[in-house]
């Protein structure tokens, strides 16, 4: 995160109020305070087995407004050592929680920052309890709502177990794909703990699809030697093979996983909550960020060029339609529920 995005998260509105609401990947805090690390940890986990998030210091409560950190709070922010906040989180979680710390200097104030990622090991569990009134308690999993950190729900600790089942079988399935396209006569195995590859007779060469792309071939004698090129040098015996087999990669079929359209998902929370208008969907949408959230929705491009762009800068055009899961309609009730009146028209 760099000073523009605090500045944008920071932004306020002519009565001096935040722009910027607490929501899934945000959390604004009046003060830092070092007994107050177990709170803090407990953002962070929750951050972690949702889609990563910031934690900003410096932002008055009522009326939310960026009051800056005082002095006291300064100091205790700076004396945060990284390798024992590190430490204190892998004794007290599974799994390894990414994490940066920072301070900006914004309009003569200062902001103190955390921001963590994602994890790829989801779900974070507590491994002890552990703050003075037991604020993270052992075997607990927590999670972000809205502008909240709580116990996860069901349903999405559920879609998490899915979710790394899916990762483990799609592992498998490539592994075993890959076997079946050599041969199992022809497969080997790469020891990545003693650094091997053992398949009890000839040596192997595995070249992921990454490196593959940028492999270059030249004809026998035309070798020419230039510095800095990228070279890939090999160790052993080169062997020919008669035929090459293609496996193709076939995309699933997205529409039975994100069956609804937005006026679908739309509907369906106007049955289930009448109260719930379209356009407070559309803002609890916007709010949540679920756009960005593959647990929920997706992208549907009409043409392979847009996918591909997607695919490598994350970003789409404003008249891009989205599909979604029908998971995502208990997830905008339950925020209702629990903030609608964040989501009044002002």
């Amino acid at each position: 995160m760099d000073h523009d995005d605090v500045i944008e998260l920071l932004r306020t509105k002519p009565d001096g109020r935040l722009f910027h609401r607490e929501g899934q990947t945000i959390e604004f805090k009046e003060q830092f305070n070092l007994a107050g690390l177990a709170d803090y940890f407990r953002d962070f986990a929750a951050f972690a087995n949702n889609r990563g998030g910031t934690l900003i210091f410096g932002v008055t409560d009522s009326p939310r407004s960026p009051s800056g950190m005082s002095t006291k709070s300064i100091e205790q922010f700076e004396k945060i050592d990284p390798e024992k906040i590190s430490g204190f989180l892998l004794d007290i979680f599974s799994g390894h929680i990414q994490w940066h710390q920072n301070v900006f200097e914004i309009n003569s104030k200062i902001f103190g920052v955390f921001e963590i990622s994602e994890s790829t090991s989801k779900p974070i569990i507590a491994k002890k309890d552990e703050g003075k009134d037991q604020s993270i308690r052992n075997g607990d999993v927590y999670y972000r709502y809205g502008g909240r950190t709580q116990r996860i729900r069901y349903s999405e600790l559920q879609e998490i177990i899915n979710d790394r089942i899916h990762q483990n079988n799609n592992q498998w399935l490539k592994r075993v794909g890959e076997i079946g396209a050599s041969g199992p006569g022809n497969a080997a195995v790469l020891d990545l703990e003693n650094s091997t590859l053992r398949d009890g007779k000839d040596q192997v060469l595995v070249i992921d699809d990454i490196l593959a792309k940028k492999l270059k071939f030249i004809r026998e004698g035309e070798f020419n030697e230039v510095d800095g090129a990228e070279t890939l040098k090999l160790i052993g015996d080169v062997k020919s093979v008669d035929r090459i087999e293609v496996v193709r990669k076939v995309k699933e079929n997205r529409l039975r996983e994100y069956p609804l359209t937005a006026t679908q998902l739309a509907d369906a929370v106007k049955k289930k909550c009448p109260e719930c208008g379209t356009n407070t969907v559309w803002k609890i949408i916007a709010a949540e960020q679920l756009k960005r959230n593959r647990t929920y929705s997706l992208p549907s491009f009409s043409n392979l060029a847009a996918e591909e762009k997607f695919e490598e800068t994350g970003r789409w055009t404003a008249s891009t339609p989205f599909i979604y899961k029908p998971e995502a309609v208990d997830y905008v009730v339950n925020i209702f529920r629990q903030n609608g009146d964040l989501f009044e028209e002002e």
